[in-house]
């Protein structure tokens, strides 16, 4: 088997807020259908969204299993972070001394800003 390429996809209810956070983000462009939204980047599908209107956001750290997340590596995490709280993350736990901090996405989605 070879696969041609792999993408994370999030469910949201607002799959228009979702998709455009996850764009600019990723610095990339969405290709949309009416319940699907593609992210590319360069080109290529890095990830999708799908609008799934009885979504319930995960709980996580503290809370729910964790359902799935994203680790984005950056230069340097304050300009990184501010970024990210601009396009409408919030910051759910930092952990500086580990070198990542954890945020939901708009849709409650949890991802890191990892560095080194």
């Amino acid at each position: 088997m070879r696969i041609q390429h792999t993408v994370v996809v999030f469910d949201a209810a607002d799959i228009n807020r979702e998709s455009s956070f996850w764009a600019a983000v990723l610095g990339g462009t969405i290709l949309a259908d009416t319940d699907w939204h593609s992210i590319r980047v360069d080109g290529q599908p890095r990830m999708a969204v799908q609008l799934a209107p009885n979504h319930v956001p995960p709980d996580w750290p503290d809370g729910s299993p964790q359902q799935i997340h994203v680790d984005l590596w950056v230069d340097e995490v304050e300009p990184a972070e501010a970024e990210v709280l601009s396009l409408g993350a919030r910051l759910l736990r930092a952990v500086d001394e580990e070198q990542f901090r954890v945020y939901a996405d708009p849709a409650g989605h949890p991802f890191c800003l990892c560095w080194h």
